[in-house]
């Protein structure tokens, strides 16, 4: 049961939703992806401007959560990164670094755990498959389709768990 006292909250993917990773893919192409190198490069993602105006506009109405498929080995880093872009403050979902489940699956559990005290007013996204899931599970989902699409990400998401 939701609490209806508190603000709804509006829930934002980081990579390619909020920032941009295509100069890191390259890390991806090759064979055996570069994982550590991908995930080092994320301080230098540039924003995305339709996201970034998407999760100032939503904090005017909703509390902010963040849910990435990142490792929480990265924690420091994305935080810093929200907070040198000027993003508003809301709790941050990391995977956990041993986590290997698709990303569908890890951020359908993290929503399904805010609704039973929260209304989940909106999941924003770029992964077709977590959309697809969540809108069949019923929360109201925006297709974050405003960053250039990679096959290599959209692998490592689905059937390597790692973003």
């Amino acid at each position: 049961m939701s609490d209806s006292s508190r603000p709804p909250v509006a829930v934002f993917d980081l990579d390619n939703t909020l920032a941009d990773t295509a100069h890191r893919q390259r890390f991806l192409e090759r064979r055996p992806r570069d994982w550590d190198a991908f995930f080092a490069a994320a301080p230098h993602d540039p924003p995305l401007a339709e996201g970034i105006a998407l999760v100032r506009e939503s904090a005017k109405e909703c509390e902010i959560v963040y849910l990435t498929g990142r490792p929480e080995r990265c924690r420091r880093d994305t935080l810093d990164w929200l907070a040198a872009h000027g993003l508003p403050d809301g709790a941050v979902h990391m995977r956990g670094n041993a986590d290997r489940r698709p990303a569908r699956r890890t951020k359908l559990e993290i929503l399904r755990r805010l609704a039973r005290t929260r209304e989940v007013r909106v999941l924003v996204d770029d992964d077709e498959l977590v959309c697809d899931d969540a809108e069949r599970a019923g929360f109201p989902v925006l297709r974050a389709r405003w960053a250039a699409r990679s096959a290599e990400l959209r692998v490592a998401q689905e059937r390597e768990g790692r973003t």
